[in-house]
């Protein structure tokens, strides 16, 4: 018997480890979309995105590489996390006061705020036990191996002006100001949080719902 379970641990913890050598995170893979240009052309095919270098790669008979400020938007179909996916270039200061072309992924938008993000992958150090580290699924899906997890920095959009969301409660509300109350109250009546991926894009719409 004790030798059963030492086999099945080895399967389980090899599956794992070749889990984490075959996984790929959406911008390391290409996609069916589209690339909408500034002036207005549209182009189809295999859709590859760098989010880090706001650069965009089309492939149909060889590889084309769009930058951010040629790009008025993009759009992929994850296959392997499930649903279209929309990007926009809007400008905005990365780094320091001057603003640039940057890419940002919207999420959910109404008439008067928008939900964004940006995503970047980092290394994961939870879970550190014998099977080794967990990463969670980089949109949507359970806990998969590996080192690395797609992370995400957030983003509104609200009377013409991107603002940067650290994830703190006082500073959504801060944002959702002029109905501040009737969110906390539908947060705490839905127990949703304010630092959950899902749970922000419920604020958001409801948000849009009752202004």
């Amino acid at each position: 018997m004790k030798n059963i379970w030492l086999v099945v641990i080895f399967i389980f913890l090899f599956s794992i480890a070749s889990t984490a050598q075959n996984s790929q995170f959406p911008s390391q893979v290409w996609h069916k979309g589209q690339i909408v240009t500034v002036n207005g052309q549209v182009y189809q095919g295999m859709v590859k995105y760098d989010i880090d270098n706001n650069i965009v790669q089309l492939q149909q008979i060889g590889v084309e590489t769009f930058g951010a400020s040629s790009v008025l938007q993009f759009e992929i179909y994850d296959e392997q996390y499930g649903g279209i996916r929309n990007f926009f270039t809007l400008p905005y200061p990365l780094a320091g006061d001057y603003e640039t072309p940057v890419f940002f992924e919207i999420l959910t938008e109404g008439t008067d705020i928008a939900l964004m993000c940006r995503e970047f992958i980092t290394t994961d150090n939870r879970g550190m036990g014998m099977y080794g580290p967990m990463a969670m699924n980089p949109l949507w899906g359970p806990p998969m191996a590996g080192m690395y997890k797609l992370a995400f920095n957030y983003y509104f959009l609200k009377d013409g002006k991107i603002q940067r969301y650290a994830q703190k409660k006082k500073e959504l509300l801060d944002i959702l100001g002029d109905r501040s109350d009737e969110v906390e109250l539908y947060m705490r009546k839905n127990r949703l949080s304010h630092d959950k991926r899902g749970d922000l894009l419920r604020i958001t719409a409801y948000y849009n719902q009752i202004k």
